[in-house]
């Protein structure tokens, strides 16, 4: 078991029988994260005594015979907008400063401590989980670990650059219009979002209720079931929780895929991405043998319907703080909210009917193929404090196009995994998302694991060092 990038699996099997103790575990990874965090700056809080206390409980546990879960002794962090019994849920923002500690853990936070995994601290964030950079106008901008001057991506960038430097083996983070795949593929790591309704969204900050989606990061797709098995469960608290059973996926990962009709997303997902992106979605492909492509209809129009949706109840949430506060806003975060609080109501109307005729139209094409690939950004991390990027020959703003490829897929709620595909060392990574119909997240892991097992996807070894 490698300390320098520990893996969920092998942890918790040395934990659990007793080849290395919780509490060793748990001081490494604070001792890793003591050492890069400055650099990296994905924690907002570190809950050193909390955890080192927890990890002796697992401990005592095993110790006495009995089993503390499947995650013993695993370390993980959590977006800033999870609720963690004893510290204030920021959310990315100075205005939630003000607000007094969370009660109770987040429904997923307390589902991961009863497995036997170990909470290390909250992590950076977007304001409100409103950007794809994670460059935070109070707290600062999450340095991607491939290249300190290059963005993580966001609104997940704490989480996500937290595990591809191997500070922690796995992470949770949120995704309303891409903000699990987007950090996920720029930082090389693998990240799933579930099916909208899937996870329990219990005790954590919203931004778009009828859009937001919770899910893991991790460094291999085994992680990643297991910790999505861990995470799954209806929970009456949460209005959105399909009472669906849950699907145990990691005993699904060596099905392969033979039988499986695979596709490759063209025309819109093909327009805009610098070669590199499309070379790697054809290595997906060919690694596959997707031979044929699915035209989405519509995707540009499901991107602006997914924009209306996004400013119109983003906004509404924030209202009173808006009129109050303002100066207190991120100035982006400030201007798009007034903008969403300005629309009007028929086109927030107008954008919901074309997302019910969008979403069985999309459904349709899952009864002619079983996965859908297509790039997860047009491009590879872009400089820290960037505005522009040339899309098609064209410049146009930065942050909202980093979601090109993301908005028309989670604006229906599809479960999606990001995979890193392999490039030579040095090279800045690059992420595909698998894509495939609603509660087929089981599909999805189990394709990513194929592509693992044939050497096409890993997360690679960042190349930066800590400063001494």
């Amino acid at each position: 078991m490698s300390q320098a990038y520990p893996d969920v699996t092998s942890i918790a099997e040395s934990v659990r029988g007793q080849e290395v103790s919780a509490q060793s575990i748990v001081a490494a990874a604070l001792a890793r994260i003591a050492e890069q965090n400055q650099q990296l700056n994905c924690f907002t809080s570190v809950l050193a005594d909390q955890a080192m206390a927890e990890a002796e409980s697992v401990d005592r546990a095993i110790a006495a015979g009995n089993d503390p879960g499947v995650l013993a002794g695993v370390p993980f962090g959590v977006k800033d907008l999870f609720d963690v019994a004893g510290i204030t849920t920021l959310a990315g923002s100075k205005i939630n400063a003000d607000r007094p500690p969370a009660q109770q853990d987040a429904t997923l936070v307390t589902r991961l401590k009863q497995a036997g995994a170990i909470l290390v601290g909250a992590q950076m964030m977007d304001e409100y989980a409103y950007g794809f950079v994670t460059e935070n106008s109070h707290y600062g901008a999450s340095r991607n670990p491939h290249d300190l001057s290059r963005i993580t991506g966001g609104s997940s960038g704490g989480s996500v650059a937290s595990v591809a430097a191997g500070l922690v083996p796995f992470s949770l983070g949120s995704d309303t219009n891409g903000s699990i795949r987007v950090p996920a593929a720029l930082c090389g790591i693998f990240g799933l979002k579930p099916t909208y309704g899937r996870l329990s969204r219990a005790g954590t900050y919203p931004f778009v209720g009828s859009l937001d989606h919770l899910g893991p990061f991790t460094r291999s797709v085994r992680d990643l079931a297991l910790v999505f098995d861990v995470l799954q469960g209806y929970d009456p608290t949460d209005p959105v929780c399909t009472q669906r059973p849950p699907e145990a996926c990691l005993p699904q990962l060596t099905k392969g895929i033979e039988g499986l009709r695979i596709a490759v997303a063209d025309s819109y997902f093909r327009q805009g991405a610098e070669p590199e992106v499309l070379a790697a979605v054809d290595t997906i492909a060919m690694a596959l043998n997707a031979t044929q492509t699915v035209t989405i209809p519509a995707a540009g129009r499901a991107r602006a319907a997914a924009f209306i949706i996004t400013a119109s109840e983003g906004s509404n949430l924030h209202l009173n703080d808006l009129r109050q506060r303002p100066q207190d806003f991120d100035d982006a975060t400030r201007d798009r909210f007034l903008a969403g609080a300005l629309m009007p109501a028929n086109w927030y109307l107008q954008a919901q009917r074309f997302r019910s005729w969008y979403r069985d139209r999309v459904r349709e094409l899952f009864q002619q193929v079983d996965i859908i690939l297509a790039p997860a950004t047009p491009c590879t991390a872009p400089l820290i404090g960037q505005q522009t990027l040339v899309l098609d020959g064209k410049e146009v703003l930065l942050r909202p196009n980093l979601g090109l490829y993301t908005q028309p897929l989670s604006f229906i709620g599809l479960p999606i995994v990001s995979v890193p595909v392999q490039r030579p060392a040095g090279q800045l990574p690059i992420g595909v998302q698998i894509i495939a119909a609603p509660y087929k997240e089981a599909l999805v892991l189990r394709v990513a694991a194929y592509l693992e097992a044939q050497g096409i996807v890993a997360a690679p070894v960042p190349t930066f060092k800590p400063a001494n």
